[in-house]
């Protein structure tokens, strides 16, 4: 490691909880999710040389990890193979049986979203990014952003009222 890659190294280490807390958004796996940001980094770092030093490093990791979000789905369609969540009924019976309902609720209300749907909600309501890094992180204008964030806020709404009303 030369002596310029040290502070970047730390700044991308800095970066580390809000790189998992996107991961989880767009993967609804923890295996995933980490799976995902060892993928992220290992890109970042051996890609180094291409950031450019007074940019916003944050939109740089984040844009390689939602491309290899990409990568990964589409390998995933290619072999057609479903992946089912192991935890769906590790606590049932529990105290913790509603909560878990609810956030199972909203794992697959926001599972069904699309993957442009679900990579807006992923930036900007889970990481809190500002809509114009967010436009910038996936190559779109602030218009487009907006519009989609909207229109993924009214389908993500539809379908957990769609769940709430078909629960008994």
């Amino acid at each position: 490691m030369t002596f310029a890659a040290a502070p970047l190294h730390a700044d991308i280490a800095a970066l580390l909880p809000r790189l998992r807390r996107f991961a989880r958004s767009i993967t609804y796996n923890r295996e995933d999710a980490d799976d995902l940001v060892q993928v992220a980094l290992e890109r970042a770092l051996g890609r180094s040389e291409q950031w450019q030093a007074g940019t916003r490093l944050d939109s740089w990791i984040f844009r390689i990890m939602k491309n290899a979000w990409i990568d990964e789905i589409r390998t995933r369609v290619r072999r057609d193979h479903l992946f089912a969540p192991e935890a769906e009924g590790e606590h049932v019976g529990d105290d913790f049986a509603e909560a878990h309902q609810r956030r199972m609720a909203i794992q697959k209300a926001i599972s069904l979203l699309s993957d442009d749907h679900r990579i807006v909600i992923g930036l900007v309501l889970v990481d809190g990014l500002p809509y114009k890094e967010a436009a910038e992180v996936l190559e779109i204008p602030m218009g487009t952003l907006t519009s989609r964030l909207a229109r993924a806020r009214e389908a993500l709404q539809l379908l957990l009222s769609d769940q709430a009303r078909s629960l008994p």
